[in-house]
């Protein structure tokens, strides 16, 4: 009976210590006397499956090159009412922060105003209101030539930037268990089990036009989060002695990290409606089922500049791109980006007109195109990802619209020839250099041989 009763003891220590190795995790004495403390993974960048949509569809929008529209977020509440005595709200009550992150996800591309808590800048306006805000320093009234200097900081209104839109709306749907499924079996009090469940949230969210108090655009989206459970249970007697046993395992999606996926997701899409930059091209970046997330940030997935960046005069100015310290397809004469000896004459994304700088451009080609051939080489942001026949469609359009131009400067249609574009089947992405693609290649100003004229829809060369 002792023996019994010592070879039990002894099992049940060394279960438990096979138990906390099981459950070890680092600990640190931070003081002398103090307990040892639990520490756990580095804080990291808050990785979501929207981050390299972001990235894409701030890239768009940047590359139109246009002011950044200011944004800004009022609340963003839960209403689906779920609360429990024991965990509290079963939905995150920062759904305005989540908002706020999405639209800093897309960097400099949009501009973001604070209107969720603007307590402190309000008090601080108030204290200058009533002469009580300084820095420091003395301030002269009434112009360099006299006035008083005061120790107030004076303040004439105007400094709070407006914004063109904000966006506003909830978290509205909570729904547990909308599909489940498993199997349980038990032979003699051992059993086991397995089973697997669903739920759903969803957010429905609008923008806008602050002037007008217009909505722009609605969204409505839904999320669906799996969950699995599977364990095996021992609850029988072995001789005198009653044994419950029971392991297993339990994992869910993270239903806060959906709701901000959710969130980011009608972001783009309400940022859309106002850009006017499709988003649907950069949807296509979204992981699969079963695909891994990427697990870098946005901001490090951005291959344009934003409107502003690297300004000169208040003017952005498209900075060189370097490899081993040598400029990759860097600025010509005149700000033009050459392939070779061939000039890029450039199209934002999915635009059918020439820029305002494409088509100063334009007016230096024409200019050589007296003197003798010069090459050019259309091209377009290296996101473009069209079908065939809307991409043979832009390039008809594109070639069509410079031709245009150069007719208006003097050059006439047939002195232009197509020497390359795109099969019409083709739907590979020809690069040239960072961040874009060829989609046709002309020659302005060279004889066209017995009177051909080359196509601007085949690229076939065709007589008179």
């Amino acid at each position: 009976m002792h023996m019994t009763r010592r070879f039990t003891l002894a099992a049940t220590a060394l279960a438990s210590i096979v138990l906390a190795g099981c459950v070890a995790a680092p600990q640190q004495r931070f003081a002398p006397g103090e307990a040892p403390v639990v520490l756990g993974p580095s804080v990291r960048d808050n990785i979501t499956p929207m981050e390299a949509v972001l990235a894409c569809y701030a890239d768009h929008v940047a590359a139109t090159r246009r002011p950044p529209i200011v944004i800004g977020v009022g609340d963003v509440k839960d209403y689906t009412g779920k609360y429990s005595i024991n965990e509290g709200n079963a939905i995150t009550q920062g759904g305005a922060l989540m908002v706020y992150s999405a639209l800093g996800k897309l960097g400099g591309a949009v501009s973001i105003a604070e209107r969720f808590d603007p307590v402190i800048a309000e008090r601080e306006l108030a204290y200058a209101d009533r002469r009580q805000l300084g820095d420091g320093r003395a301030h002269q009234l009434g112009g360099p030539g006299g006035g008083q200097n005061v120790p107030w900081l004076p303040y004439f209104g105007g400094t709070i930037n407006k914004s063109d839109y904000f966006i506003v709306g909830g978290i509205t749907e909570l729904n547990y268990n909308i599909n489940s499924g498993g199997v349980e079996a038990a032979v003699n009090q051992v059993g086991v089990k397995a089973r697997t469940f669903s739920q759903s949230v969803s957010v429905d969210l609008r923008i806008v036009d602050t002037k007008s108090l217009m909505v722009v655009r609605t969204v409505s989206l839904t999320k669906q989060f799996n969950g699995y459970e599977v364990g095996l249970n021992v609850f029988r007697f072995f001789g005198s002695k009653l044994y419950d046993v029971d392991i297993g395992a339990k994992g869910q999606e993270p239903v806060q990290m959906g709701v901000r996926a959710a969130l980011e997701e009608g972001v783009v899409r309400l940022m859309a409606a106002v850009t006017q930059v499709d988003h649907r091209p950069c949807m296509t970046m979204r992981p699969g089922t079963g695909e891994p997330i990427a697990l870098t940030p946005a901001a490090e997935l951005r291959k344009v500049d934003n409107p502003g960046d690297a300004t000169a005069g208040g003017t952005a100015q498209a900075m060189p791109v370097t490899q081993g310290g040598v400029a990759v397809n860097a600025g010509g004469p005149g700000g033009a980006r050459l392939t070779g000896n061939a000039t890029q004459v450039s199209f934002d994304f999915g635009a059918t007109t020439l820029g305002g700088s494409s088509l100063s451009l334009l007016d230096q080609i024409a200019g050589a195109a007296r003197k003798g051939a010069t090459d050019i080489v259309l091209v377009a942001r290296d996101t473009e990802n069209w079908d065939a026949r809307k991409r043979d469609e832009l390039t008809d359009q594109r070639i069509a619209a410079v031709t245009s131009a150069l007719a208006n400067r003097g050059v006439a249609p047939a002195a232009i020839s197509v020497t390359w574009r795109p099969d019409a089947a083709d739907t590979s992405i020809h690069r040239d250099g960072p961040g874009l693609q060829e989609i046709a290649k002309l020659r302005v100003g060279s004889p066209v041989v017995g009177g051909a004229v080359p196509s601007a829809a085949d690229g076939t060369v065709k007589g008179d």
